[in-house]
């Protein structure tokens, strides 16, 4: 009996964190963010303030933001501080966003934390509808739960990664003690900017008063930006390649071994499970960024915080090989900056005669130029479509590959399961070939469980 209890309430608790996401869908979508801030601060208020009760490290860029967030927090537990992990967007089911010591949030407490802050919620709507605005937003909705979820953990810190942007983005209501900066480049440019300048800009209204900043090597546009704001908020830059630093990156099974530079000290050989220099990077990052937070960049971690942390670091869907026989490995590269460190990759840590790209976009990404970082490294093209009402059509984006990398290289296949058959036959039919799957964080979600309803076999 005991069980069948169990697993009835297991069912139950899992059928109310569903309604809680199907009444954050029925909002405007994430796709969609508004440039405001006022409504989520109004929430907030009305709830207590959740979003003071731990310090903020607050996370913003173009790539590498959930990596480096979940870099960072995983050498926070390391240190023995109970965590809040706030990252966007989810795999497989949305309790991945909201993390606490590094699991996703329980279904129960998701639908009880809802519960408890819905009428809140509801209030603020009520009153953007009377100003004639539009009521929150997934995201903004969405910020607020996840606040309420870290005050009731309760968590010591709280690793926040934008959604989009950075000054006007729901996560700015919080004010960082640590703004961490991941590579920035052109993405969302309807939204944030045509220029670097412009989005480093917006990007880096994170940057709070006499916060210490930790930024990633960037380009001189953005960094020029990075140093006014840090100039204008009296707070302190740190910057990769000067400050702090990946020394050595030396592949390694499973992964590589790393040796960092940080802020206080030399952190050597240490083991991270992750494929690429990108990944060393962020990891150089996420170190700085612990060091600023723990003892202001003077203090050195522990080597076991650094090993420990680090060797436990996850980055789902960022090259994870999710087959063997043949190998299908997913990448959540979504814009050419992406790509390119997806290609780098793929060349410095395997082994591969042959690749077959299985490949979608959201209908604002840059298609053609993720498409032709892509191509440059030889390989074919299968085109097909994410679960997403934001998604290219299969037919339109292959045409629009085919223009970048020829149309003998690129074929459309409507459902992601039928292109995933189609590259694993081509791939079982010679050794040392491949199946990448990339161009959406939604796409490389679809199919990692596709890949665990089918039980394809893992190295």
């Amino acid at each position: 009996m005991t069980d069948a209890t169990d697993d009835h309430d297991e069912a139950e608790a899992r059928d109310a964190a569903d309604a809680v996401y199907a009444a954050l869908l029925a909002r405007i979508g994430e796709g969609s963010p508004r440039p405001r801030l006022a409504p989520t601060r109004r929430a907030v208020e009305l709830l207590g303030d959740p979003h003071h009760a731990a310090p903020v490290i607050h996370i913003t860029g173009t790539n590498g933001k959930t990596s480096t967030s979940r870099m960072i927090e995983s050498l926070l537990r390391a240190s023995g501080l109970r965590t809040g992990l706030l990252s966007s967007p989810h795999l497989e089911r949305f309790t991945e966003r909201i993390r606490i010591d590094g699991e996703p949030i329980s279904d129960e407490a998701v639908a009880r934390n809802w519960e408890e802050i819905h009428p809140f919620v509801a209030i603020v709507d009520v009153e953007l509808e009377g100003a004639g605005e539009e009521p929150l937003t997934f995201f903004e909705a969405l910020t607020v739960l996840a606040f309420a979820c870290f005050a009731d953990a309760p968590v010591d810190v709280v690793v926040l990664e934008v959604g989009m942007g950075g000054e006007w983005d729901s996560t700015n209501v919080a004010d960082g003690q640590v703004a961490v900066f991941t590579p920035i480049d052109l993405d969302h440019q309807s939204r944030l900017g045509a220029t670097i300048t412009e989005i480093a800009r917006t990007k880096s209204g994170i940057i709070k008063p006499m916060a210490s900043v930790v930024t990633a090597k960037q380009s001189d546009a953005a960094l020029e930006v990075l140093e006014d704001a840090a100039e204008l908020t009296e707070s302190t830059l740190a910057v990769e390649g000067d400050a702090f630093d990946v020394l050595e990156s030396r592949v390694a099974v499973g992964g590589q071994l790393v040796s960092i530079r940080g802020l206080a000290g030399e952190y050597r050989d240490v083991a991270l499970p992750l494929f690429g220099r990108h990944q060393a990077e962020n990891a150089a990052v996420a170190i700085a960024a612990v060091e600023a937070f723990i003892g202001g960049g003077a203090v050195r971690l522990a080597d076991e915080v650094v090993h420990g942390g680090l060797a436990s670091a996850a980055s789902p869907g960022r090259l994870q090989p999710i087959a063997t026989d043949p190998t299908v490995i997913v990448d959540a590269a979504h814009n050419p900056h992406g790509a390119e460190s997806l290609v780098a990759a793929l060349d410095e840590y395997f082994d591969f005669d042959e690749v077959v790209y299985v490949f979608g976009v959201l209908a604002d990404k840059d298609a053609e130029g993720i498409a032709g970082v892509l191509g440059r490294a030889g390989g074919s093209f299968l085109v097909t479509r994410p679960d997403s009402d934001r998604a290219r059509d299969a037919s339109d984006l292959a045409a629009a590959v085919a223009r970048r990398v020829g149309a003998d290289r690129v074929r459309a296949v409507e459902r992601l399961e039928d292109a995933l058959d189609d590259a694993r036959a081509w791939a079982a039919g010679a050794p040392k070939r491949a199946v990448i799957v990339t161009g959406s964080i939604a796409l490389v979600g679809e199919a990692m469980a596709i890949a665990d309803d089918r039980g394809w076999s893992r190295a």
